[in-house]
């Protein structure tokens, strides 16, 4: 059925929700492959009097993608995938749009992820992530 899960995660409670709706989707659909990604923004330094160098801006996103990583391999390995080949990434750009592109280029057949529930004005202003991907994507979600 499915044989390629994509799992977006963000590093909240809420995203990890959908743990334990992969595992039983890995057991029940004899899914091959699962990946584990999260979207590391590119950081864009405030306005003001300290001027951010490009070499110190390169090493604070090197951070926050190991410290994305870590969280990755810290999930991934919380769980059991009957016996699906486990990846982890961590790619950079708009959440949504990065995405949805990696979920064309790699044959992804279905996307788990949760959503923050907001509605009216607070969903208008902020937009979903998820709500982006659903409209964009090519797969089921």
């Amino acid at each position: 059925m499915y044989q390629n899960i994509l799992v977006p995660l963000d590093g909240s409670e809420l995203a990890a929700c959908v743990l334990p709706h992969v595992e039983a989707l890995a057991h029940g659909c004899q899914v091959k492959n699962v990946v584990f990604i999260r979207v590391a923004e590119p950081l864009h330094p405030p306005a003001g009097d300290y001027v951010f160098n490009f070499e110190e801006i390169q090493r604070m996103e090197a951070q926050q993608n190991q410290a994305a990583k870590d969280y990755l391999k810290k999930i991934s390995s919380k769980i059991s995938l009957a016996g699906a080949v486990v990846k982890i990434e961590v790619i950079s750009g708009r959440p949504a749009e990065v995405l949805v592109e990696y979920a064309t280029k790699n044959q992804v057949d279905l996307i788990v992820i949760a959503t923050h529930g907001r509605s009216g004005v607070s969903r208008w202003v902020w937009g979903s992530v998820a709500d982006r991907i659903l409209r964009s994507a090519w797969c089921l979600f």
